[in-house]
Order: structure tokens, then C-alpha cells, then sequence
């Protein structure tokens, strides 16, 4: 993000580096999407001395691997670590005759990141611990050149990269086992950066429209519905942003033309970019729109395409294409503004396009002008939210906030249409597969107790499948195993292979680094062997990946997720579950819908415009279940306007079944609940199958968790119908 020409570092450079994650190294977040044992975890000053390219400051490093063995790294529980660890704040002495015996200096800050808990503004959190910002200050103090190296799973707060005027900053996020071989490899120009940021940094967490109200623990309002990210910073408050969406330093130089288009309803434009440095790189060209008048709010600048070059040596030029269907700069009308109520418009008036390598750098390239209001896409009118509330609009140019009116739930009615029950017939899964016979003839044979146990997972640690991984679904009993029906092994997660049994797997890189690289071809890569080490373990899939928004930094599972923009998330995890299915594995996309908060996240009720949920929150899971590219889906623990997620209708068989034709299986979170009884979350697993939510995870005997469904259908709150 900074670089004044320190970096690369070149060979022979004199180099000392601080802070205790010289000995280690955050290969990823915790919890179930990080907790993934590996046979060695590289760190970054061990892969300095490897590479043999600078002097390495020997007395620094007697002094930490003193330190460190005085003050031992804190492990937490390995579900809720510390933030931050406890920081050596070197004398000055040690310092000054440090940067006359070394010219550059690395300071290496750590974070980590998980599942259950959110970031907290506070120091050592969000915020430089005082240890961490006084060792900055001492270095910058006595070094001609002073690096920063943040090895983070969330943004951090960047005040100080201004305020204590360091000469480079890198953000190298958490890279799995070979996180810090890689990192210096960069630092050392063995390879060069080409990522660029997927979220805005602000000058502060309080410039967040969403920091307002996250900290509830009961009810998370959306107060600022679409104006998510950079949408908000470029439309209100541009100033505030410190390093834009979209930004990423190489070390070399680029320069680009355009060549824009629009045939039939298709804008091109080919775009021919040049390596005009003297080192090798990658450049991202990225293409934005936005839409001049109308009724409806809008932001300033909205992603609407982006791709990425070859790698260019110096001289050398590659031609890009940019491709988007206009209908693809539609807006979703949630109350009638526009005359169309639930449905995607596409205004009368002006669209222009911006093409650059950043947000800020993007220049108006093509204008297009739609003539007359046109419909792209009727659909079903959603109950959001539960509340009112006022949500952030666009005036003219000025933040202003208007109503969003409750909305009530309507019942629906349960379907009692289910095919006659015929007994055993012989027929087999795999003749269904086979075509031999349809699955509706398949499914008439198994009576309502099997259907029952079907829809219940078992887990963890199953012994029905691979020891240690987190689930079994499918054939659970010896009845249903005796029709062909497979016991399908599932576990975490999007950084690897997670085994509570011990065994190792690789690690890999969070899923923000990932969309850091604005490289849908190298995630599909990726995942490929990824799904092969998946293939080779027996497991058949992968809970992942975790395409939720990056609504604010705090959210402590923001690593696993990838932007706080949901075109480039679903971009990038499309490729993602591509590979995954190249090698025949299932992906599981994750978690539906707006788990954007850790903390009493099974209980908490999220209160979202049906604009917002259309736009930003539902549409990566929208571009991967159009696209064909995973048959299985998770749910989220939160309440979504009123419902929880694993039992909601509307979101799982009204968006999810009825508009975008999913045909794949649903399974809940991890012990999801379902409803409220008595003050507190409760089962009724029933309410999922009526929300077609197909398998509840996860229970220790499927057997015994059959029988409340049976219960239910006797009761007749539920059909075999819906169990089929």
C-alpha cells in the first residue's frame, strides 16, 4: 500500500527485524474455518535467512528468541484466541546501535482473527496495542527506511502509517503454511506484488456507516442499506478514505488504453495495458459504473467488471477484455419509486463507465444512454424488514435517510401433495443416476421415519466416515445405506482441510488474501488441487467457501470471507467452487445469508432493506447458484428480519428454490436454531424442512433426532410432502 523505494529489497541490503512474529507466523483465522493442522508453518525472518538475499541483524534476533522464551506466545483455546500478543518494546539504545549496524528495518504486526468473536475498536484489537505503536515510533526515529508487514486476518487501523511517516507498508494477511515464504519472497523481489485491496480503509472505525449499532447484541439495523464499502466513501465521504477500494502497489508501472464499446445489450472494451517499468508485474484493470439521475438512490461508483493481465516483463503489453451485459446496471425497486415494485430496473437516463486500476484512478471511458425505464427482472416481494427503520439515501449528491417500512410474514401454505408411499421396490440411487428410474419413483419407497432421518446429519467426529472431520449427511441409518444412498463425508473449511483427530492437511491462504490476487483463474487453480488433497482424504465436501460481506473490519470472520463487494466475492468464489467441482468435490457456499457479525450471531435478528439483501448481501450466493457451480448450500446461525435464517421461507424456498432454481441440498450451521421459546433459542427442527432447509446439522444418533420430526408430522405441522 506504501512504498517509497525501500522495497524491493535488494541483495546484500543490511536488514533488522522486530516484533515477536519473526518466530511465527498467522497462517490463518480460528475456529472451523482456520483450525487446520499442518506439518510446518513457515515464518517470515526464518524465510529472509532461507533465501540468503539480505544481512540479517544477528543481535535483534538474539534478543527476541530471549523474549520470546520469557514470554511465551498465548494459544488462547484455539476457538477465541487473543487479538494480539504481548509486544517487546526494545530500549532505545538496543535500537539506535540496531539501525546503525542495519539501513532497514521490518516491524512485523500480528493479528489474528475467528469464528465466535468480533474485533474490537480498542487497542491490540482494531487499534496498535501502545507496545506495538511506540516500536513503529523508535524505528521510525532511528531508521533511515522503516517497513511495516501486517500479517492480519481483518483490516487494522492505519492511522499510524501517516502519522509515523513509515516508508512501506504491506499488507500480507494470513497465508497458510507457506504464508511467510511467500511474503519474503516479495520483500526480497524474488516475485512482486500485484494484489489489490478488497474493501475500503478508512482513516477511522468510527467513518464506517456500519460501526453505528454493530455492537448490539439483540438487533443489528442496516442503516446503511446499499452504501456498503467504497459505495458509501465515494458517494459521502471521499476525503476519509485512506487507501481506496481497489488499490494495490506493484513495483513496477503500467500504462493502458481503451478501446469501449456497446453492441446489442453488451459493453466491451478492450484494453490494451503495458509494462513501462524496469521489473516484472501483474496489473488489474477494473471497470465501474454509475448511474446519473433517476429515482432511485444510487452510489457514485459501483464494480461492474474487472480482469487481469498476464505477466508482463518490462516492455512487454497485454490486451484485457471488459465485458458486461448492460442489464447488469439494473437496481432493485423494494417500495415502487420507480413504479415497478420488486423488480430489477434499469433507469432512464445516464451510465457511465470508468475503467482504471483502482476506484480512484478509474476515468470516464464510454457513456450510455438508456432511453426509457426498462424491467430486467420481476420477482417476489420479500417481508423486510421486520422493523421500520430509516435507511442512508442518496440526495443530490448529500447523505440523507429515509423510511423503510415493516413488513409482515404471511403464512404459506404446507404442501400435502406427496406421491404414494409404495414400500421397497428394489430400486436403488444409482438407478436414478442411471436414468432408469426418476427420483420421485426412488423416494415413494422409504417410509416416513427414513425420510425423518435423512433430513438429520450426524457429526462430529462421526464414525460413519473419515475420522475427525466435522459431519455425516446421506445414509446415516442401515436402512437408508441399504437403498444406494451414500454416506457423504463433510468438514472445514476454506483454508483447508480441518481434521479434529490430529491429522494434517495443507494450509492454505484466507479467503481475503485470495480475492486480493482479482484473479478468478488462479483461485479456480487453487481449489483444483485443493479438491484433489480433498479426494485423496475421503472426504467428498468442503464447508466453504464463505462468501458473507465485508460489512465493517470488526467482523471477526472477515478472513474467511473475501470483499465488501459482492460482485468480485462472487467472482472470485465462483472460481473457487469451479475447481473444487474439477475434481469432484462438492463446494458449500457459506452462510445464508447476512452473517456479517460473530458475536450472540445465534440469536442476534438482522434488520436489512429487501434492496440491500438483492444487491449486496445475497448476490455472490445468487452468481454461484446461477453459474451451476455447487450443490450445497449453508445457512446462517442470525436472524434475518424476524426469521431465523435456517427456518426461513423466504430465503430458502422463495429466492433460493422458486427464483433462482436451486436444486441442491441446504443444510443448517452447526447446531442452528430454528425459533424463540421461552426468552431463548430453541429447536423445532420441523421449521427447517417446511423452509426446505433439507438437513439439520448436526446430531450424535440421527435416529433419535428423527423423532421430533415424526412428532411434528403427526402433529401435522409438517407433511411427507416436505420431507420428500
Amino acid at each position: 500500500l506504501k512504498n517509497n523505494g525501500m522495497l524491493p529489497f535488494r541483495k546484500g541490503d543490511s536488514v533488522a527485524v522486530f516484533g515477536r512474529l519473526m518466530r511465527a507466523y498467522y497462517k490463518s483465522g480460528t475456529g472451523s474455518g482456520g483450525m487446520v493442522n499442518t506439518e510446518y508453518v513457515t515464518n517470515i525472518f526464518g524465510s529472509l535467512k532461507k533465501l540468503n538475499h539480505v544481512v540479517l541483524n544477528e543481535e535483534i534476533e538474539k534478543f527476541y528468541d530471549k523474549w520470546i522464551k520469557q514470554n511465551p506466545f498465548d494459544a488462547g483455546d484455539g476457538w477465541v484466541q487473543p487479538w494480539s500478543q504481548k509486544e517487546a518494546v526494545l530500549d532505545d539504545k538496543i535500537v539506535e546501535k540496531a539501525a546503525k549496524e542495519s539501513e532497514k528495518a521490518i516491524m512485523i504486526i500480528g493479528r489474528t482473527a475467528g469464528e465466535s468473536k468480533d474485533n474490537t475498536p480498542d487497542k491490540g484489537s482494531y487499534a496498535l496495542s501502545d507496545e506495538e505503536y511506540t516500536m513503529i515510533e523508535k524505528l521510525t526515529k532511528y531508521f533511515k527506511n522503516v517497513c511495516v508487514v501486517l500479517n492480519v486476518g481483518n483490516i487494522i487501523d492505519m492511522a499510524w502509517a501517516e502519522e509515523l511517516n513509515v516508508d512501506a507498508v504491506m499488507y500480507v494477511w494470513h497465508g497458510g503454511q507457506e504464508g511467510g515464504a511467500a511474503a519474503a519472497d516479495v520483500l526480497c523481489g524474488k516475485r512482486y506484488p500485484s494484489g489489490k485491496l478488497t474493501d475500503t480503509i478508512a482513516y477511522s472505525i468510527e467513518d464506517y456507516p456500519s460501526y453505528k449499532g454493530f455492537e448490539n447484541v439483540d438487533e443489528v439495523v442496516y442503516t446503511d442499506d446499499i452504501f456498503v464499502g467504497y459505495r458509501y466513501f465515494e458517494t459521502f465521504a471521499k476525503e476519509r478514505v485512506m487507501y481506496p477500494f481497489g488499490f494495490g502497489l506493484s513495483y513496477t508501472n503500467f500504462e493502458y488504453t481503451v478501446k469501449p464499446q456497446v453492441i446489442g445489450d453488451k459493453f466491451t472494451a478492450e484494453v490494451t495495458v503495458k509494462n513501462v517499468g524496469d521489473r516484472t508485474g501483474k496489473e488489474v484493470i477494473q471497470a465501474y459504473y454509475e448511474m446519473c439521475g433517476g429515482k432511485l438512490a444510487h452510489p457514485s461508483r459501483e464494480l461492474v467488471a474487472f480482469a487481469k493481465t498476464a505477466e508482463l516483463n518490462p516492455q512487454e503489453s497485454d490486451t484485457v477484455k471488459i465485458e458486461f451485459k448492460i442489464s447488469d446496471m439494473a437496481s432493485y425497486d423494494d417500495d415502487g419509486t420507480t413504479g415497478n415494485k420488486s423488480c430489477f430496473v434499469l433507469e432512464k437516463g445516464e451510465y457511465n463507465i470508468y475503467i482504471g486500476t483502482d476506484i480512484r484512478s478509474a476515468a470516464k471511458e464510454y457513456t450510455y444512454l438508456q432511453e426509457e425505464t426498462a424491467i430486467t427482472e420481476r420477482l417476489n416481494t420479500l417481508p423486510a424488514p421486520s422493523v421500520s427503520f430509516k435507511r442512508l439515501t442518496n440526495k443530490n449528491g448529500k447523505a440523507e435517510y429515509e423510511e423503510v417500512k415493516e413488513q409482515k410474514r404471511t403464512a404459506h401454505t404446507i404442501e400435502t401433495n406427496a406421491p404414494k408411499f409404495t414400500g421397497d421396490k428394489g430400486i436403488k440411487l444409482k438407478d436414478v443416476f442411471e436414468k432408469k428410474y426418476t427420483a420421485e419413483e426412488f423416494a415413494s419407497q422409504l417410509t416416513d421415519f427414513e425420510l425423518a432421518c435423512l433430513s438429520q446429519g450426524e457429526g462430529m467426529n462421526s464414525a460413519k466416515v473419515r475420522p475427525g472431520t466435522g459431519g455425516a449427511i446421506g445414509g446415516v441409518t442401515y436402512e437408508l445405506q441399504n437403498y444406494g444412498i451414500p454416506v457423504v463425508c463433510v468438514t472445514d473449511g476454506p483454508s483447508g482441510l480441518r481434521f479434529d483427530n490430529g491429522d494434517a492437511a495443507s494450509s492454505l491462504p484466507i479467503g481475503t488474501l485470495i480475492a486480493c490476487t482479482w484473479n478468478e483463474e488462479l483461485a479456480e487453480q487453487l481449489y483444483t488441487y485443493e479438491g484433489m488433497e480433498i479426494y485423496a482424504y475421503k472426504v467428498d465436501a468442503l464447508l466453504g467457501p464463505g462468501i458473507n460481506i465485508h460489512r465493517l473490519p470488526l467482523c471477526g470472520r472477515n478472513f474467511e470471507y473475501l470483499s465488501e463487494d459482492p460482485y468480485l466475492t462472487g467472482v472470485i468464489a465462483n472460481g473457487m467452487c469451479r475447481g473444487l467441482k474439477n475434481a469432484g468435490i462438492s463446494a458449500t457456499i457459506k452462510h445464508f445469508a447476512v452473517n456479517n457479525k460473530e458475536f450472540n450471531r445465534g440469536k442476534v435478528n438482522t434488520v436489512v432493506s429487501e434492496r440491500a439483501l438483492r444487491e449486496i448481501y445475497l448476490k455472490a450466493f445468487e452468481m454461484i447458484v446461477k453459474d451451476n457451480n455447487t450443490k450445497m448450500l449453508m445457512t446462517a446461525y442470525n436472524q434475518l428480519n424476524g426469521a431465523f435464517c435456517s427456518a426461513n421461507y423466504e430465503l430458502n424456498t422463495t429466492v433460493l428454490r422458486d427464483e433462482w432454481h436451486y436444486d441442491g441440498l441446504v443444510m443448517s450451521d452447526w447446531w442452528a436454531k430454528t425459533c424463540f421459546k421461552d426468552g431463548d433459542a430453541a429447536a423445532d427442527r420441523y421449521l427447517q424442512i417446511d423452509a426446505q432447509n433439507d438437513v439439520y446439522m448436526v446430531n450424535a444418533d440421527s435416529e433419535k433426532a428423527a423423532a421430533e420430526i415424526m412428532q411434528a408430522l403427526s402433529d401435522g405441522k409438517i407433511s411427507r410432502s416436505e420431507l420428500l
